[in-house]
C-alpha cells in the first residue's frame, strides 16, 4: 500500500480527541488518506460516509441534532456506549455541518475524521465552530520523494547522503524528472505510464475543480470568464502579479479578478507569493507573484517558457517546506526565492559560478548567507 508522507501525523492524531480534518486540493489523495486511516482504527464502532452522494447528505437536514445522531446509530449500527469512529468525506457539500460536528464533539463520544476540498470554506466555518476542536492537515500533491516512491524507485542512502549517485540512477532520475516537471504530482497521474491518459486524468482533474468546487461557491454565469481567467493567470506564472492589467486583457474588474484569484489560492489551485523588502527606496515592496501547486495543470493550461515551468515546479517543492518570498530591486534584479527569510534560492535551466556571485551578493541586502543555485542542466 502506498502511503504518504502526512500519514505518519494522521495516524498519530487518531489518538487525540480532536477532530482530524484533511485538507487539500481535489484527486491528491483525501480519501484514501481517511480510508486508511479508518483502516486503522482496531474497533468496529465506525463508519465511512462520503456527502458527494446526495442520499448521504440528507442525514444531515434534520435540525435537532440529536435526532442526526439517532439516525447515525440506527443506519450503520454503531454502538452508543462505546466510542465512535466518524469519517465525514467531502465536508464543504453540507454547509451547516461545522455546527452539527461541534453539538455531536461536545456531547456524544466521536472522534471526527473529516475531508474537504476548500481551505476558504474550513478556515471561515470550521474556524468559529471548531476552535480548540480540530487539528487542519493539509495534502499537497506528490513532492518529488513520493513521487519516487510511487514509482518504485528507491535512493540509496548513504549516496543520498553524500549528494552523489551512480551514473545509471542519475540517467534515471533525469527522466523521472523530465515526468515530473511535465506532468506534475497528483497520484493518478503519477500511477499510469500511458501520456494520453495523465493528459485525460489532468482535464478531468480541471473540469473537476471548476464545475464542482468552483461552482459551489460563485454565480456560474461567470463560467467563461473564470476560465479565460485561469488560462491568462497560468500563462503568467512566476512573474510579478498585475491584477489591472489581467483585467483589461479580459474585461472584468479588477476586484472581479482578485476575488477570483483568491479563491483559486483558497481553494489550492495557486499560490501568491509576496515579497520581501528591508529598503522601500530601492526594493520593489508590494507586488505579488504567482504560481500554480501543479505543474501537471499548468501544462495543460498555458504554454509557458520552460524557465518558468521549472521554477513553478521548484515552487512547489519549496512551498510545503517553509515560509516563502521573493525580493527585487527596482532595477529589475531578483532573488526567485527566500525561503524562511534565511535561505535564497536562485533557480535557472542553465547556471555557472557566476550567477552563484551575484545571488551572494544581493542577498547581502537582507543579511542572508546561505545561497543557492538550483539548475535543471548542468
Amino acid at each position: 500500500m502506498l502511503t504518504r508522507n502526512l500519514f505518519s501525523s494522521l495516524l498519530k492524531h487518531l489518538k487525540t480527541k480532536q477532530a482530524t480534518v484533511i485538507t487539500g486540493m481535489r484527486r491528491t489523495g483525501k480519501t484514501t488518506c481517511l480510508k486508511m486511516l479508518l483502516n486503522n482504527v482496531e474497533s468496529n464502532n465506525k463508519v465511512y460516509i462520503d456527502l458527494e452522494s446526495i442520499s448521504n447528505r440528507i442525514i444531515f437536514e434534520e435540525n435537532n441534532y440529536d435526532n442526526i445522531f439517532r439516525q447515525l446509530l440506527l443506519l450503520y449500527n454503531l454502538k452508543e456506549d462505546e466510542k465512535i469512529y466518524l469519517a465525514i468525506d467531502e465536508i464543504q457539500y453540507v454547509k451547516n455541518l461545522p455546527g452539527i460536528v461541534k453539538y455531536l464533539y461536545d456531547n456524544y463520544n466521536i472522534k471526527f475524521l473529516l475531508t474537504g476540498s476548500s481551505s476558504y470554506y474550513i478556515k471561515n466555518l470550521f474556524s468559529e465552530s471548531l476552535s480548540g476542536r480540530k487539528k487542519i492537515f493539509v495534502l499537497n500533491t506528490l513532492d518529488f520523494g513520493e513521487f519516487l516512491t510511487f514509482k518504485n524507485v528507491s535512493l540509496p542512502e548513504s549516496d543520498f547522503l553524500k549528494n552523489k549517485f551512480s551514473k545509471n540512477l542519475y540517467e534515471k532520475l533525469k527522466i523521472l524528472y523530465a515526468e515530473f516537471l511535465e506532468y506534475g504530482g497528483f497520484p493518478d497521474v503519477v500511477l499510469t505510464d500511458n501520456v494520453e491518459e495523465k493528459k485525460d486524468i489532468l482535464n478531468d482533474i480541471l473540469d473537476s475543480y471548476l464545475m464542482i468546487d468552483i461552482k459551489n461557491f460563485v454565480d456560474f454565469q461567470d463560467a467563461s470568464n473564470i476560465y479565460k481567467l485561469i488560462k491568462v493567470i497560468s500563462s503568467r506564472v512566476s512573474n510579478k502579479l498585475d491584477y489591472t492589467k489581467i483585467a483589461n486583457t479580459l474585461n472584468i474588474s479588477k476586484t472581479t479578478v482578485a476575488n477570483y484569484i483568491e479563491l483559486f489560492e483558497s481553494t489550492f489551485f495557486l499560490t501568491r507569493v509576496d515579497v520581501l523588502s528591508n529598503n522601500p527606496d530601492k526594493e520593489i515592496i508590494k507586488r505579488q507573484k504567482l504560481y500554480l501547486n501543479d505543474n501537471g495543470l499548468l501544462n495543460i493550461l498555458a504554454d509557458v517558457p520552460s524557465g518558468a515551468k521549472f521554477e513553478n515546479l521548484i515552487f512547489t517543492q519549496l512551498r510545503t517546506k517553509g515560509e516563502l518570498n521573493y525580493y527585487s530591486l527596482k532595477t529589475g534584479r531578483e532573488i526567485d526565492f527566500v525561503f524562511n527569510k534565511n535561505i535564497s534560492f536562485e533557480v535557472k535551466e542553465t547556471s555557472d559560478i557566476l550567477d552563484l556571485f551575484k545571488l551572494s551578493k544581493l542577498s547581502e541586502n537582507l543579511n542572508i548567507s546561505k545561497n543557492y543555485l538550483i539548475y535543471l542542466n548542468p
